[in-house]
């Protein structure tokens, strides 16, 4: 019923290739809000909505299924998340309260229920039988097992320190307990490592109805994603096994440690950290930090050598690291990202604010025919100018105007942008990057006088995983910035 945070980052780890670690803590708005955001979906008709829902207790998962039904084709009942205090496996392991409450939740809504059930148990078929018992539509075969912890360089990697499994790991149990109630009278949804057309013959000969995959898309694009799909439907048409070598075993998320060399503050909430050696980093492309205990954030480098961040303070993470004294041993991953490739010939004016400056600096120095325009409420909070100004013509305006223009950089923008004639405005490429706000400005100035595809954005949407698989990166067209961007052409 009410909204959860989650777990600070990291929050997904991979321990060999095709296979991780998670503790996301079922982050989520409250039911009353996703309800309030699901109603203004557009469900095609030939898709299915299923909802997944939780709670600590039976009169809970009634409250919040009364509230979501309304909304999807159907509902998932969590019974089975493995790190989450006193919902989920908590309440899935006791046959008794898995039936009572697949029948609370099937007494009280007209939509098909579906346990969601773990594999954490000495007797799968125990549990699922009690769901039936309860009045189950249907049954979702496997959740992750563990809970488990993994470590790099000594230290555990989840914020939660323990996580559960997913990936091609689990495939036999996932396989094994479809076994266990293949002679059940029920559809099931089966997921748990599955990546393949052999995978997919496999649980259907285990008697799974309908597949899930979900670890196998890790790192793809969206197209990629549409092109993995297609291909997977393809071959078990035809009885190839071409999907799986789309799949991206090759993603790289270990860290590697760094030590801090330097940390210079800029003013009360702006800090440069600099470090004891080069991360190649590409224009658009970015990186993890990890501290240990304290979590994980993504950055754009502000230059890759020395490995240098420029942090402002948004909470608790970037707080200590305002602090963070020279000698500490950190931790990066990465880069993530698709850099950027501007058209040949192509004139570039990168627009930025805050942090968005260190994305910015890439692009002139990866670029030379770059003009960079950087906007700050005072000169105060300005910082690498002189650096930008060896390198690019550079364009400044202060909201106070203690330096530069007076004025928001979306005016100075549009100032430069009168002048030019249209065949100058035609060889443009806008690449924004900041906060929300800015960037729409900025869009809105640039729409005045170009085409949308020459316009790129980079919003500081939270990134968690920084792989393409949480959702916490969505824009609003549902394109995510860790692995379509981070810089998106406008749409």
């Amino acid at each position: 019923m009410e909204p959860r945070l989650g777990y600070r980052e990291p929050i997904l780890s991979q321990y060999a290739p095709g296979c991780f670690v998670n503790a996301v803590g079922l982050t989520n708005p409250g039911a009353l809000k996703s309800a309030e955001m699901m109603a203004e979906l557009i469900i095609p008709k030939d898709r299915f909505l299923l909802i997944s829902i939780f709670g600590s207790s039976v009169e809970e998962y009634v409250e919040v299924a009364k509230i979501l039904a309304p909304h999807g084709d159907g509902l998932e009942l969590n019974l089975s998340c493995p790190h989450a205090k006193g919902v989920g496996m908590a309440m899935g392991q006791d046959p008794e309260l898995v039936r009572e409450i697949t029948a609370a939740v099937k007494a009280a809504v007209d939509v098909p229920v579906i346990p969601k059930l773990t594999p954490n148990v000495p007797n799968f078929a125990e549990i699922a039988e009690a769901a039936i018992a309860g009045g189950a539509d249907a049954l979702c075969a496997i959740n992750t097992t563990g809970p488990e912890k993994k470590t790099q360089h000594g230290h555990p990697v989840l914020s939660n320190e323990v996580g559960g499994v997913s990936g091609k790991d689990i495939f036999p149990r996932a396989l094994e307990c479809l076994n266990q109630i293949k002679h059940l009278d029920i559809p099931v949804i089966a997921c748990g490592g599955v990546s393949s057309a052999e995978n997919v013959h496999m649980i259907e000969e285990a008697g799974a109805t309908i597949f899930g995959i979900g670890s196998a898309l890790i790192g793809m694009t969206t197209d990629e994603i549409a092109d993995y799909f297609r291909v997977l439907s393809q071959d078990l048409e035809e009885g190839s096994n071409k999907a799986e070598s789309l799949v991206r075993y090759d993603v790289d998320m270990d860290f590697s440690p760094v030590t801090l060399v330097r940390n210079h503050r800029i003013c009360d909430d702006i800090c440069i950290l600099t470090f004891n050696r080069k991360v190649p980093v590409k224009a658009g492309e970015f990186i993890f930090l990890w501290i240990p205990g304290l979590g994980e954030k993504p950055f754009s480098a502000l230059t890759d050598d020395p490995f240098t961040l420029a942090v402002i303070n948004l909470g608790q993470f970037t707080e200590a690291l305002m602090s963070l004294e020279p000698g500490t041993e950190a931790y990066v991953r990465g880069p993530y990202g698709i850099a950027v490739s501007p058209p040949k010939g192509s004139k570039i004016m990168a627009v930025s604010g805050g942090t968005g400056l260190a994305a910015v600096y890439q692009i002139a120095r990866d670029f030379p025919n770059t003009e960079i325009f950087f906007g700050a409420r005072s000169k105060e909070r300005l910082y690498f100018i002189d650096e930008c100004q060896a390198i690019a013509p550079t364009h400044i305006a202060t909201d106070d105007g203690s330096e530069g223009y007076h004025g928001v950089v979306t005016q100075l923008l549009r100032q430069r942008l009168v002048g030019m004639e249209q065949t100058e405005l035609d060889t443009l490429v806008f690449y924004n990057c900041g906060p929300e706000p800015m960037v729409h400005a900025a869009v809105a100035v640039q729409k005045e006088f170009c085409r949308d595809e020459q316009i790129f954005n980079a919003i500081d949407y939270m990134t968690k995983c920084g792989v393409g698989i949480c959702g916490a990166c969505n824009s609003t067209d549902g394109r995510r910035l860790c692995v379509d961007g981070p810089f998106l052409v406008e749409s």
